[in-house]
């Protein structure tokens, strides 16, 4: 007898019912980057350009790590499909073991980079900021790893009310302690003891407060792990080789795909940092908007890779490609709206990151071109959740490969610096990478699933 299939109605209910949570959680993380854009452009341009390339170093360095930990996605996803909780919760561990291995690498790199960066002709003297916000921003690798671990063990459980108190939390935390660590003790009234002899840090403090922020979330939401009760023999907790190098020839082409997406916009941040500090400021306010519409969008994905993900470990295609299809549906939809927001208030967004009279005249059209991608945007950030979660990751790496290096990165030094469009031209070349991966993850997924779609540990 075939498996039951969703109607569209109740799959968008299904859907809707974890993604919200997941969005709001995901939609979280981009805010707190967000609010250290606003908070650090107050305290100067330059300040504002330093965090814009250490972030983009962050992130370009953290992006292998961080697909290896979502190397764990499917086989929770599908472990909890077939019924196996126990299973689930001995990849959990190992997960832990892989966020420290990784993380450990991963954020002595980032410290190594900025040394480099002077023999590509970068002024050392220029780079002081960027090197210290990441001094003290690396000790946050190997949490946020493990962050990323256990909200994905959570996700796939279906309990994700942790998540979002998670967020909630570090968000509140974050705009107080990048306040205090950025601009010192000293902007606090009377009364606060000892709290207003810390010194202003500038662009470190906003490194601090996020690294705190780190700790806290995973604090969080390990709390909740400990209170889910899983029936079962007990999980090995030390490493199991067997199983991270299965999480590892999944998670290694996520990795490889999330380096060249995040790559590409780290390499579009160290071209506008070349033309000048007030191009990079805006660049980073740009970056950060857009960041905050496109992780809710990657929200959608992750809940439509749960989704698909317990109907492939149920081995129910069908069902994996109805949910497949009405998350790209949903991240599409929600894109178009944000859409809307960035080409009709360019200029209102722009007076909210407070950037400055030199800055805003470029923070404008960033927008406008960002409002042209959305929805393309959010169709790949889906792509590549719904393809984790039927087991398929080598294509969405080399649709990024393709999409960013073979076509967006040209066309961004063609018209950048060949047709002398700046800034604008660089961004435009990133919206062409975007729209060509969007097609290639969609067509893959509807390809895929015409098929039959096999459990990774069948």
């Amino acid at each position: 007898m075939p498996a039951p299939v969703k109607s569209r109605r109740e799959e968008f209910r299904e859907l809707m019912k974890l993604a919200i949570p997941i969005a709001i959680a995901q939609g979280g993380q981009a805010l707190m980057g967000l609010v250290d854009t606003l908070v650090v452009g107050r305290a100067g341009t330059s300040a504002l350009a330093a965090v814009g390339m250490a972030n983009a170093i962050f992130f370009a360095v953290s992006g292998l790590g961080m697909g290896l930990m979502m190397g764990f996605d499917p086989l929770l996803s599908q472990a909890f499909g077939a019924r196996n909780a126990s299973r689930a919760r001995a990849l959990l561990w190992q997960g832990g073991w892989m966020a420290l291995f990784a993380g450990t690498v991963m954020g002595g790199l980032v410290l190594v980079v900025p040394e480099v960066l002077p023999l590509l002709g970068y002024v050392r003297e220029e780079l002081s900021e960027t090197r210290s916000y990441l001094y003290w921003r690396a000790p946050s690798m190997v949490p946020m790893l493990a962050f990323l671990m256990v909200r994905g063990y959570l996700q796939s459980a279906a309990s994700t009310r942790p998540l979002v108190v998670a967020t909630v939390a570090a968000n509140v935390f974050n705009l107080g302690a990048d306040i205090l660590f950025v601009f010192g003790g000293s902007v606090l009234p009377e009364g606060f003891g000892p709290l207003r002899d810390i010194p202003a840090m500038g662009a470190r403090g906003a490194a601090l407060a996020t690294f705190l922020c780190t700790l806290l979330q995973l604090a969080i939401i390990l709390y909740a792990v400990r209170r889910l009760a899983i029936a079962g023999e007990r999980p090995v907790r030390r490493p199991v080789w067997a199983d991270l190098r299965q999480a590892a020839r999944v998670g290694f082409p996520i990795g490889l795909h999330l380096a060249a997406e995040i790559g590409v916009f780290a390499l579009a941040g160290a071209l506008a940092f070349r033309l000048g500090p007030a191009s990079m400021g805006a660049h980073q306010i740009a970056i950060s908007f857009a960041s905050v519409s496109f992780t809710i969008a990657v929200g959608i994905g992750n809940a439509g890779s749960v989704r698909v993900g317990w109907a492939v470990g149920a081995r129910n295609t069908p069902q994996a490609r109805m949910s497949g299809f009405v998350a790209f549906a949903g991240g599409a939809g929600f894109m178009a709206l944000s859409a809307l927001v960035f080409a009709l208030f360019p200029h209102a967004l722009s007076q909210l990151a407070g950037a400055s009279a030199e800055v805003t005249p470029l923070v404008v059209p960033l927008l406008m071109v960002s409002a042209v991608f959305q929805v393309f945007d959010g169709v790949q950030g889906v792509g590549a959740g719904v393809l984790r979660g039927a087991g398929e990751t080598r294509f969405t790496f080399l649709a990024n490969m393709v999409g960013h290096y073979a076509i967006g990165l040209p066309l961004s030094l063609v018209l950048g610096f060949g047709l002398k469009l700046g800034l604008l031209g660089i961004w435009w070349g990133l919206c062409a990478g975007l729209i060509s991966v969007a097609f290639a993850l969609l067509w893959r997924f509807h390809r895929m699933s015409a098929g039959t779609l096999r459990p990774l540990e069948a």
